[in-house]
């Protein structure tokens, strides 16, 4: 479904449900949704968004998945939150506040669901909302808990530093990291 422009204009700030639970192996942290997902209520929702397309390439995924079957990653083992909860059209609409609260309640859902990694979309936003302002992508020297932190490049198409080749390259890091491929999972 593609959200007309009044739908757009009434997502903003909206937010839209986790696809989480107990025990996963990689929960995967968006910034913020963007007005698509606020519309759709699903995660990775606009066209050009390499989300889905990484997954799969990555070999997380047996095919590639579109935003409206998100639920089907928690068979794999997979799940998707954000830092931030409320929908904007651009992710530099957060306050470096509203990121840092986001990591304070990232944390606790963290502590709460004890996914084996944290994988964050973003190495701005990581970098604010945990205070780490010298991270870099790939796996973090400090964990949450037991579940160990990674943070891979913003999947956005508005990121032009990673092709979506090079995006699915470091998604394949984690999972072989990770240890399981999709045909194990579940």
């Amino acid at each position: 479904m593609k959200p007309t422009a009044e739908q757009l204009l009434a997502a903003k700030d909206t937010t839209i449900p986790d696809i989480a639970g107990p025990g996963l192996r990689v929960l995967f942290c968006g910034i913020n949704p963007g007005l698509w997902s606020g519309a759709t209520g699903h995660h990775f929702a606009r066209p050009g968004n390499r989300f889905w397309p990484a997954l799969h390439r990555s070999g997380f995924t047996p095919r590639q998945y579109r935003p409206d079957e998100q639920r089907e990653l928690l068979d794999l083992g997979l799940g998707i939150t954000n830092v931030a909860p409320r929908a904007t059209a651009k992710a530099d609409e957060l306050t470096a506040e509203e990121l840092r609260a986001g990591g304070a309640a990232l944390r606790d859902r963290v502590l709460r669901l004890r996914p084996r990694v944290l994988a964050v979309l973003g190495i701005g936003a990581y970098r604010t909302a945990f205070g780490q302002r010298r991270a870099a992508i790939g796996c973090q020297p400090e964990g949450i808990g037991d579940t160990r932190v990674w943070v891979l490049p913003n999947p956005s198409g508005l990121n032009a530093h990673y092709t979506l080749d090079g995006l699915a390259e470091e998604f394949r890091t984690l999972r072989e990291a990770v240890g399981d491929d999709a045909d194990s999972a579940g």
